[in-house]
């Protein structure tokens, strides 16, 4: 069983065709969607979790990588510094993915990098700078 977390580039010939479902139906993958820019006529993205037999796994990527999708793995990192945190929550309401969360009842705030998509979004909203991007 293999589980990535990667990015599919797409230009804007494939913008409106069933890529993704393809990767479902004929390769028999489970995805997750975890972030997605597609506009009709435009380039797109989606940032997605791909999940699979190994070898239905690497088949569907060839099929990806063979009609001029760009396939690349979700790179870099957010790192969250504890100690600089102010707890104000600011980044949990900016975060797509929670990986940034409060717990209830002490209302802390926490990170699980498993979850993160690397979107960036906790960078802007960040008073005291307690997440960097590691590229």
């Amino acid at each position: 069983m293999v589980k990535d977390k990667i990015v599919l580039r797409f230009s804007s010939q494939w913008v409106e065709q069933p890529v993704i479902y393809r990767l479902v139906k004929d390769f028999d993958l489970v995805v997750s969607i975890l972030k997605a820019d597609i506009n009709p006529h435009r380039e797109g993205f989606v940032v997605l979790e791909l999940s699979g037999d190994s070898e239905n796994y690497n088949r569907g990527l060839e099929f990806i990588k063979n009609i001029g999708v760009g396939v690349e793995p979700l790179s870099g990192s957010i790192v969250w510094h504890q100690e600089r945190c102010l707890q104000c929550g600011a980044c949990t309401t900016s975060c797509p993915a929670g990986a940034l969360y409060l717990t209830r009842p002490d209302m802390n705030v926490h990170f699980d990098g498993s979850r993160c998509i690397v979107c960036e979004s906790c960078l802007d909203v960040c008073m005291a700078r307690a997440v960097e991007a590691h590229f």
